[in-house]
C-alpha cells in the first residue's frame, strides 16, 4: 500500500454525489422537499404544504442521508408527519417567533410540560390552572393583566397551527376578567412528542438546553458554516472563527452549486462573505423591500447611513441611532403623503421599528464599543433604491397631443370603386 495519506471526502461532495445519482425530475422533486422541510420543520398532512407529505415519503430514504450528510440534522418521515430536528438558534435573537412575546415564549414552554400529563384531552380551564401553577412553580411571576392573556393565549394558538393541540368544542380565544370560555382541547401526543429539538435529558439547566440545541453537527466547522449559508441571508467573514471562514474561503464555489442544486439557493459570494437569497421568496422569512411604511423608509435610508461614516475593516459602517432617527425625519418630511400616519406620528417609534427590521435582516447589529451606536453590514449596499421623483420638485401638465389627421375619407373618389 502506498504510504500516502488520503483524504476523506467532504459531505459536500457527497451530497452532490447523492443527487447526480437522480434523474432530473427526482433532483427536482427532492429539492422541493428539502426546501418545504426547512420552512415546516414539522410538517403535517393537515396543515400547510401538507400535499407534499405523499412525496416526502416517497424520498424519504434520500432526504434522510442528504439532511444527515450536509447539515447534520435529523429528520423522521411518517405518513401523517415529518419531523426535521433543526439546530437551535443559540443567542440569535432574530430567530424567534414574531407572534410571540417573551412571555409568550415562557408559555410555550410551560404548555408542553402540562400537556405531557393531560392525556388526550383537557379542559381549557384546567389547562390554564396548570399553566400559571407551572409558571409560579418556575418562579415566574403571573399577574393576569391584558397582557398576560394575550400572552398565554398567543402561545396556545401557536400551538394550534402546528397541530399540537385542536379545538375539539368551543375556541382559544382572549377572554374577560371573569376567566377564559371553556373549550375540549384535544392533544396530538404524537406531535407533542416530537416538538422539542433540544436533548431534555442531557440538560440540566435552561442555559445547556439552549447550548446542546444550537451545538455543530458531526462534521464540526463544515456543517456549522453550511447551516449559517442555509438558514441565514448573509454570512460575513468577520462573523466566523478563523477556522470557518478559511473553510468558507476553500469552498465557497462548490458551496453554492450545492445550495443550487440541494435548496434551490443562489449565492453571491463576495470579499466580505455570502449573500444567499432565495429567487421564489419561499424560503424568505421577512421580504424585503416590503410595501410597508417601516420597510421602504429602511430602504430608502441605507444608501443614506451607509455613507455618513468610513468604512470599518470588516466592511461595516457605524451609525448612531441619532442618525437613523434623522435619516427617517428627513424622509417623512420630504415624501409626507407617502406613508401610514400611524409610523409617521411617532418618529421614535419609527426609528425603533426601522433598527428591529434591518437586525432581523442581518443588516444591523450592536457597536459593542459605543452603547448607542450600531454596524450596518456590508450587504446593505446590495440596495441602491432610486425615487420616482424628487420631493418638492413642481410638475407640470404635459402638452396635449395633437388631434390625429385622417388621411382618408369615405367620400374620397377611389378609382375603381363603384
Amino acid at each position: 500500500m502506498s504510504g500516502r495519506a488520503t483524504r476523506s471526502r467532504g459531505s459536500g461532495a457527497a451530497g452532490l454525489a447523492l443527487l447526480d445519482g437522480l434523474s432530473d425530475i427526482d433532483a427536482a422533486d427532492v429539492a422541493r422537499c428539502a426546501r418545504v422541510l426547512l420552512r415546516r420543520p414539522l410538517l403535517r398532512a393537515s396543515g400547510p404544504d401538507g400535499d407534499l407529505l405523499p412525496l416526502i415519503h416517497r424520498h424519504r430514504t434520500l432526504l434522510v442521508d442528504l439532511f444527515t450528510t450536509l447539515l447534520g440534522y435529523r429528520l423522521v418521515v411518517e405518513r401523517r408527519f415529518a419531523r426535521l430536528y433543526k439546530t437551535g438558534p443559540g443567542q440569535d435573537a432574530t430567530r424567534d417567533e414574531p407572534t410571540l412575546s417573551p412571555r409568550g415564549h415562557a408559555y410555550v414552554a410551560l404548555a408542553l410540560a402540562c400537556l405531557t400529563g393531560a392525556g388526550r384531552q383537557v379542559l381549557l380551564s384546567r389547562l390554564v390552572n396548570d399553566l400559571r401553577g407551572a409558571a409560579a412553580e418556575a418562579g415566574i411571576k403571573v399577574t393576569d393583566d391584558i397582557a398576560d392573556r394575550r400572552a398565554l393565549t398567543a402561545a396556545l394558538r401557536l400551538l394550534l397551527s402546528l397541530g399540537v393541540i385542536s379545538e375539539t368544542e368551543g375556541t382559544v380565544a382572549p377572554w374577560q376578567q371573569d376567566g377564559p370560555a371553556e373549550a375540549l382541547i384535544t392533544i396530538d401526543t404524537d406531535l407533542l412528542g416530537l416538538l422539542v429539538s433540544g436533548p431534555l435529558g442531557e440538560a440540566e439547566t435552561p442555559a445547556d438546553l439552549i447550548r446542546l440545541a444550537a451545538r455543530p453537527g458531526a462534521r464540526g466547522v463544515e456543517h456549522s458554516v453550511r447551516r449559517r449559508l442555509v438558514e441565514d441571508p448573509v454570512v460575513l467573514h468577520s462573523e466566523l472563527s478563523d477556522e470557518e471562514s478559511a473553510w468558507l474561503r476553500r469552498n465557497q464555489r462548490r458551496e453554492s452549486l450545492l445550495l443550487d442544486r440541494g435548496f434551490g439557493l443562489l449565492s453571491e459570494i463576495r470579499l466580505e462573505g455570502v449573500a444567499v437569497t432565495d429567487p421564489e421568496e419561499y424560503l424568505t422569512d421577512v421580504a424585503f423591500p416590503g410595501a410597508s411604511t417601516v420597510s421602504r423608509i429602511a430602504l430608502l435610508a441605507l444608501p443614506v447611513l451607509t455613507d455618513l461614516h468610513e468604512a470599518c475593516a470588516d466592511g461595516s459602517r457605524p451609525v448612531t441611532t441619532a442618525e437613523v432617527r434623522q435619516a427617517c425625519d428627513e424622509l417623512v418630511t420630504a415624501f409626507p403623503a407617502a406613508w401610514s400616519r400611524g409610523a409617521t406620528e411617532d418618529l421614535d417609534g419609527l426609528t425603533t421599528e426601522v433598527l428591529r427590521l434591518l437586525i432581523r435582516l442581518r443588516l444591523a447589529r450592536r457597536d459593542e464599543d459605543d452603547p448607542a451606536g450600531w454596524l450596518l453590514s456590508p450587504a446593505a449596499h446590495r440596495w441602491l433604491p432610486q425615487p420616482d421623483d424628487a420631493p418638492g420638485r413642481p410638475t407640470e401638465a404635459p402638452e396635449p397631443s395633437p388631434a390625429p389627421q385622417a388621411d382618408w375619407s369615405l367620400f374620397d373618389e377611389t378609382e375603381g370603386l363603384m
